[in-house]
């Protein structure tokens, strides 16, 4: 679902209620758990955050005008979903998520390449959310970025 938002906050206005608290947890568990060095801004319509271009003046391949993309957040006609371009790009990562995922969640994991969906919201799983945050650190990302993606 595309929202005409300014902020963040302007987003998570425009929800449907049911969808407010869950967004907005992830946004701070999002915000609490990054290493310094990302920055939160909307991208692609939608609360992100980003390596700015203060870090990384290359910006992202696709559009060099963008700060390189991590994590965003959005809500869905039928569910949240949370994007993680960590997930996609480094198999450990992704390895540990999906390992650890059924410790904390009964139902099964809804996973494409970088985007976890999330059809009850009462089962968003914050705190593995939190420690996938702290997983990869600005420099990583880049490192990662450079050498798997922007070069393909």
């Amino acid at each position: 679902m595309q929202y005409k938002a300014s902020s963040p906050e302007d987003y998570i206005s425009q929800l449907p209620a049911e969808r407010r608290e869950p967004v907005s947890k992830l946004r701070a568990i999002i915000a609490e758990n990054l290493p310094k060095g990302f920055e939160e801004q909307m991208t692609y319509g939608m609360p992100g955050f980003v390596v700015p271009h203060s870090i990384y003046p290359d910006g992202y391949h696709c559009d060099t005008k963008l700060p390189l993309p991590f994590i965003s957040i959005a809500s869905q006609k039928n569910f949240i979903a949370l994007y993680h371009s960590g997930i996609y790009a480094d198999t450990q990562i992704h390895d540990w998520f999906v390992g650890q995922y059924p410790k904390y969640v009964k139902t099964k994991l809804d996973m494409g390449k970088s985007c976890i969906r999330f059809k009850k919201m009462e089962t968003i799983p914050y705190e593995l959310i939190g420690e996938l945050c702290r997983k990869m650190t600005v420099d990583e990302w880049i490192n990662i970025y450079e050498n798997n993606i922007k070069n393909r």
